[in-house]
């Protein structure tokens, strides 16, 4: 199969610029491509939720050694039980003190990052 390709662009059109001995081969190539191709959605990474201050922190060595020792399954059962006791904590206070939602989950999440700066969740 041969290409002819002049210096502005193809002569005669795309069609035209694939030449073949048969005269077949063009045309039934043309035939098997589709004309509208659509375009898929993209393949997107799924996020991941990851501590950026993992293995730092004043405690980060204690809890790596206690998942190591403890086995990772039941030390995140043990720790959602801890971030469970320690939500109802933050909930009974803010009852005390007549905090509304929106404060109470700024303090939910004031919680969240200083156990990420101290490495409870490391």
């Amino acid at each position: 199969m041969a290409i002819s390709i002049s210096a502005t662009g193809f002569k005669g059109g795309l069609g035209s610029c694939f030449h073949s001995v048969a005269g077949e081969e063009y045309g039934m190539l043309a035939k098997s491509v589709p004309k509208h191709v659509g375009a898929g959605k993209g393949v997107r990474a799924q996020p991941m939720m990851k501590n950026v201050n993992e293995g730092k922190g004043l405690f980060a060595p204690v809890v790596v050694v206690t998942r190591q020792i403890v086995g990772k399954k039941r030390f995140n059962q043990l720790r959602g039980k801890a971030i469970a006791l320690h939500s109802q904590v933050i909930n009974e206070f803010c009852k005390s003190i007549g905090a509304d939602t929106k404060q109470k989950q700024g303090l939910i999440r004031l919680a969240k990052k200083n156990g990420e700066r101290l490495g409870f969740l490391a």
